[in-house]
């Protein structure tokens, strides 16, 4: 269920910010963030290409959102089960809460997902993992992460992102 409000309020943000104050009736560039430059294309190919992101070698670089598009839903997708503390689609990152697993309350944890480039790369993603553990006096200290966690985690959204990809035909 959280799931599909983070997917509403992320689609609702995009909506918003494609609305114009501009009252003359005039269009400019900036009051249409979600157009590509270059070509003509219908609305719902440009609200794909600045969600989704465009395939390498089209020369659409002027599409608002910064990021690629696949690697942002499946970071969402992927921690889904984790609460957000912050989610900014146009610089890419992701943070979430500190989150408890019911199996071990002495533990928490709390991710940092950084998207990189409009390229669906790996070395487009990173993915810093943090947790803590609460000591006998009920605080909370730093706890070493293996380093196979948050790269495990990355290659979660790499797989999750190539499969959005291929299901949407490009």
């Amino acid at each position: 269920m959280k799931k599909y409000n983070i997917v509403n309020l992320f689609f609702i943000v995009l909506l918003l910010s494609s609305c114009s104050g501009d009252n003359n009736g005039t269009s400019t560039r900036e009051s249409e963030p979600l157009q590509a430059a270059g070509g003509d294309r219908n609305k719902n190919g440009g609200v794909i290409e600045a969600v989704f992101g465009t395939s390498e070698g089209t020369g659409s670089e002027a599409s608002s959102i910064s990021v690629n598009g696949y690697l942002w839903r499946a970071s969402l997708d992927t921690i889904s089960f984790l609460p957000l503390n912050t989610a900014d689609p146009f610089g890419g990152v992701i943070i979430t809460e500190w989150y408890t697993p019911p199996e071990s309350p002495g533990e928490r944890f709390k991710v940092n997902i950084y998207i990189l480039d409009k390229a669906l790369r790996a070395d487009g993603l990173r993915v810093t993992v943090f947790r803590q553990r609460r000591t006998p006096g009920e605080r909370w200290i730093e706890a070493k992460v293996n380093q196979k966690t948050g790269t495990d985690l990355e290659n979660a959204i790499l797989k999750r992102a190539r499969q959005m990809r291929i299901k949407l035909g490009q």
